[in-house]
């Protein structure tokens, strides 16, 4: 529903003002869940770059346990990053007032997607019904 001329009027006076305080817009942007996804990815990029120098100094050194511990630390970080990207992707953790909208769940499968068991069910269920 569009607001009318008087309420965008108090709408943009209202957000002007919280605009110019920075006490405001700091605790807003603490509580931004983009700001701590863009940290934790930043984070887990910089344990990649870390892992992958242990996996190289163990490889030119030949001491394979350091080698296998780097990328140990390689794997787990990207794990971690492809966590954080998933949970950033999560319909509940957008930010209130964005531009976003709530995605709908696909099937039985809550919102990701739908495994290939998900597909031949439905496939069976939406089968002609003379080819039983």
């Amino acid at each position: 529903m569009p607001l009318s001329e008087h309420e965008q009027r108090l709408f943009e006076q209202i957000e002007r003002s919280l605009a110019e305080d920075p006490k405001f817009a700091s605790a807003v942007r603490a509580s931004d869940p983009r700001f701590h996804t863009r940290r934790r990815l930043l984070v887990a990029a910089g344990v990649m770059i870390a892992g992958l120098a242990l996996l190289v100094y163990g490889a030119v050194i030949k001491t394979p346990p350091l080698a296998v511990a780097g990328f140990v630390v390689m794997l787990a970080s990207a794990a971690f990053a492809v966590q954080s990207h998933r949970r950033a992707q999560s319909p509940d953790l957008h930010v209130v007032g964005g531009t976003t909208s709530r995605r709908r769940p696909r099937g039985k499968s809550g919102g990701r997607r739908p495994s290939i068991l998900d597909r031949m069910e439905d496939r069976w269920r939406q089968r002609p019904e003379g080819h039983r």
